[in-house]
C-alpha cells in the first residue's frame, strides 16, 4: 500500500458535503470552517475529514492580490462582472470559484508527522486515484501561464485543471484543492488575466504577478471530452473514501466546532477588512 493510502486509511473518516451554497453561502465561511475543523481534528476531537464546498461567482484573492497598485480598479472590474471577492487565509493568488468548480479539503492531525510536501502529495495521489478510470495522464508541476501557479498544479497534457494550497492551524492541517470540473477553464483564466490588467495598469507591482495565458487552463470535462459534472466527482470522492477507509461518517459541524467557526469567521472578516477596506 502506498504512503498516501496509509494516511487516508484511518479506521474512521469524516465526510462533510457543503457543496450546497445555501449551507455556507460565503467562501469566507468555508475558510473559517476548515480552520475550525483543523483545530478539532488536530485535537483528536474529530477523525480525519474530507469537506466539499462550492461557491458561485466568487474570486478568491491572495494577500499579494490585495496589494496590487490599482486594486480598486481590479475589484470594481470583478464586481461589475457579477463576482464577489474574498481574501483567503491560506497561500496563493487569485482563483475563480463558480458552480462548475468543486473544492475539497482534506483535514489531518499531527502536523509534526505529516510534512508539508507529504500533505500536498496525498491530495495529488488521491486526485489521480479518483480519475484513474478516465485517465493516467494527470501530472503535478507548475503550469506557466495559469492563474495561481504553483508546484502542485494538476494538469493533463500541460493544461491545468486544479491547484492545491495548504493551511496549518495548531496541530491540524487543511490541504485544499480547487477542481475545475466543468465549464470553460480558459474563460475563467481570461477573467483573472483581465483582473490583473485592471489592477496593474502596466506597472509591475511589489509582487511577481503571473502573466496569464488563458489557453493554459481547461476544465476536466474539456480535457477528457466527457460530460463530467460536479455531482459525478462528489460521488467519486465518496466512493473512494468508502473503499479506502473502514468507516465513513457524515456528521456536520458540532456545537464546539461551531463556536470555533464563529471565532474564525470573525478573523476572516477582520482580515478582509484590513486587506480591502471599503472594497471588502
Amino acid at each position: 500500500m502506498s504512503n498516501w493510502k496509509k494516511i487516508i486509511n484511518d479506521s474512521t473518516f469524516r465526510y462533510i458535503d457543503h457543496s450546497n451554497t445555501s449551507e455556507l453561502p460565503s467562501a469566507m465561511a468555508s475558510f473559517a470552517a476548515d480552520d475550525a475543523l483543523a483545530i478539532s481534528v488536530g485535537n483528536n476531537d474529530s477523525p480525519p475529514t474530507a469537506r466539499l464546498w462550492v461557491h458561485d461567482q466568487t474570486i478568491v484573492l491572495g494577500i499579494p492580490d490585495a496589494r496590487l497598485p490599482y486594486i480598486e480598479s481590479g475589484i470594481h472590474f470583478l464586481h461589475n462582472h457579477g463576482y464577489r471577492t474574498v481574501v483567503r487565509n491560506s497561500g496563493g493568488l487569485a482563483v475563480v470559484l463558480d458552480d462548475g468548480v468543486l473544492n475539497m479539503s482534506f483535514i489531518f492531525p499531527d502536523v509534526k508527522k505529516l510534512g508539508i510536501h507529504e500533505g500536498y502529495q496525498v491530495m495529488v495521489d488521491f486526485t489521480k486515484h479518483i480519475f484513474s478510470d478516465l485517465t493516467d495522464q494527470i501530472e503535478a508541476f507548475e503550469v506557466t501561464g495559469s492563474y495561481c501557479p504553483g508546484e502542485y498544479d494538476l494538469s493533463i497534457q500541460g493544461k491545468k485543471f486544479a491547484g492545491i494550497s495548504q493551511r496549518r492551524v495548531k496541530n491540524g492541517s487543511a490541504i485544499q484543492i480547487y477542481l475545475c470540473v466543468e465549464g470553460d477553464g480558459s474563460e475563467r483564466a481570461a477573467l483573472i488575466r483581465d483582473f490583473y490588467i485592471h489592477g496593474l495598469r502596466g506597472e509591475t507591482g511589489r509582487f511577481d504577478y503571473p502573466t496569464i495565458e488563458p489557453e493554459t487552463m481547461k476544465s476536466l470535462a474539456q480535457l477528457l471530452d466527457t460530460n463530467l459534472t460536479v455531482d459525478n466527482v462528489k460521488e467519486r470522492i465518496f466512493d473512494a473514501l468508502s473503499s479506502l477507509t473502514k468507516d465513513v461518517i457524515t456528521d456536520d459541524l458540532n456545537e464546539h466546532e461551531l463556536i470555533e467557526f464563529q471565532k474564525r469567521m470573525e478573523h476572516m472578516i477582520d482580515r478582509n477588512s484590513k486587506a480591502l477596506g471599503d472594497l471588502a
